[in-house]
């Protein structure tokens, strides 16, 4: 068992932990849910430190991935289920109870642990994270909650209410996510929402972690070679991994490959693939970091002679281009992409990767869907339309714009390019099946295996 780190007590912070041992995983399990309510961490970056700082490894690591990532993911639901067996409302509940509620609640309804072992586990949990009084409270509590199934819970709590409603109960995803999903989809949201409730539960799939061979500098065999997976089906540099560590991979340490997802990859072959007329050798990317469509794209422009500037507002996320594209001759530019004033000729090839919710990828960051709102939507809509006006000054006439963003969301993906003249992009993502009627392209994790990636080409 690996050594715990006793924390001092801090007026007002997390109680100190008791000696008596405890189940590693489900120690760092909890943490990893501390992390993300109390100091808001982003979970895929908090578990790899907490699984080093710890020395798990093995079946240890992957029982705390599970129980912290799937207790992240659905944790509204679980809050649902925890508000109908607590007899008082939970915002009055300790912060550090009810993350060991949470974590309980979904051993016993999302697990094959039993659920004897789930309420014990948890009970046995609360003294080891100094919540030794709360433990005739967690017992009763999740002993409660363990009465009936996932499914059975879903039904007594969406009773009464509409299919959108019981599909985003059911699938763990707050209501207008689910909605959105829907109208993105084309399903009546008073209909059975068969393929919404597909696309949300690939959600709560644990992803693949994908690889992206640097053109160049690797290639795909070299990647097969060291890891155990398999082909990317649409990308020629991308590589699916099984399982392992990327960093274990010497063309990652070296740089010469990297980890980016196939849909993130297809996008940049987009850009490169758009018909153009007249020249094609200067190629900007207007929102840069952190950098991994970036190296993509110089790889690609180096092959055919051309040149490729990566512009990025933030200082620390230009520097991370910068190491990226080091094997490439890149210009990195530091500031707000609307400042940008054109070159003269202008640019034959602009990406536009636009800041977003991110709605695309929750299956890689679990708590966003619990973090993000509604009313996030309408600033950032502005901001990508201002972004969009600053990439169509910089191209030059017959050149081409590939608006992209991580999100299915139609305020952040038709309604940001309505009134433009698209040009049909399902051409430039070659070998990829159930792109719709076009023009946009739009990529979801249960038709691909890949982010939700929204592509739209323009011209001026």
């Amino acid at each position: 068992m690996a050594e715990r780190t006793r924390r001092p007590h801090r007026p007002g912070g997390r109680p100190p932990r008791r000696s008596a041992p405890v189940d590693p995983a489900r120690l760092v399990a909890y943490d990893l849910l501390r992390a993300v309510h109390d100091d808001g961490a982003f979970a895929n970056l908090a578990l790899p430190r907490l699984l080093a700082a710890r020395g798990l490894a093995g079946r240890d690591a992957a029982l705390a991935t599970e129980l912290g990532y799937g207790t992240v993911r659905a944790e509204g639901t679980l809050d649902a289920v925890l508000a109908a067996c607590v007899d008082r409302p939970l915002a009055d509940v300790d912060p550090g109870v009810l993350d060991v509620l949470r974590l309980g609640a979904y051993q016993a309804l999302r697990t094959r642990i039993p659920a004897h072992a789930a309420v014990a586990t948890a009970v046995d949990l609360a003294p080891a994270v100094g919540q030794g009084r709360a433990g005739g409270f967690v017992n009763a509590v999740l002993r409660r909650v363990a009465a009936a199934s996932w499914d059975a819970w879903v039904d007594r709590l969406a009773a009464g209410t509409s299919p959108l409603h019981a599909v985003a109960l059911r699938t763990a995803h707050p209501e207008w996510i689910a909605a959105a999903f829907a109208v993105a989809l084309g399903e009546n949201m008073d209909g059975a929402l068969d393929e919404t409730a597909e696309a949300l539960r690939a959600d709560d799939e644990r992803p693949l972690t994908h690889l992206v061979a640097w053109p160049g500098r690797s290639d795909r065999d070299e990647l097969l070679a060291a890891v155990d997976g398999v082909a990317g089906p649409y990308s020629p540099y991308a590589v699916r991994m099984a399982g392992g560590d990327p960093a274990g991979i010497a063309a990652v340490r070296e740089r010469r490959a990297g980890v980016q997802d196939e849909g993130s990859q297809l996008c940049a072959l987009a850009v490169a693939r758009a018909p153009l007329t007249g020249r094609d050798e200067r190629w900007l990317d207007l929102c840069a970091g952190p950098g991994g469509k970036a190296a993509l794209l110089a790889g690609l422009a180096a092959e055919r002679g051309a040149t490729l500037t990566a512009n990025e507002l933030r200082e620390h996320r230009a520097e991370l281009v910068r190491k990226v594209t080091a094997p490439w001759q890149v210009e990195v530019r530091v500031g707000d992409a609307r400042d940008l004033q054109p070159i003269d000729g202008g640019y034959d090839r602009v990406l536009l990767d636009a800041p977003c919710t991110g709605l695309g990828a929750l299956r890689r960051r679990p708590e966003a869907r619990w973090r993000r709102d509604s009313e996030d939507l309408a600033a950032l809509a502005a901001l990508q339309r201002e972004l969009l006006d600053a990439a169509l000054r910089l191209v030059r006439p017959g050149g081409v714009v590939a608006y992209v963003t991580c999100s299915p969301h139609p305020a952040e993906t038709t309604a940001v390019i309505s009134g433009h003249d698209l040009h049909d992009a399902r051409p430039a993502f070659a070998g990829v099946p159930h792109l719709g009627d076009g023009p946009t392209v739009q990529l979801w994790p249960h038709r691909h295996g890949t982010d939700a990636m929204f592509c739209a080409f323009l011209r001026v």
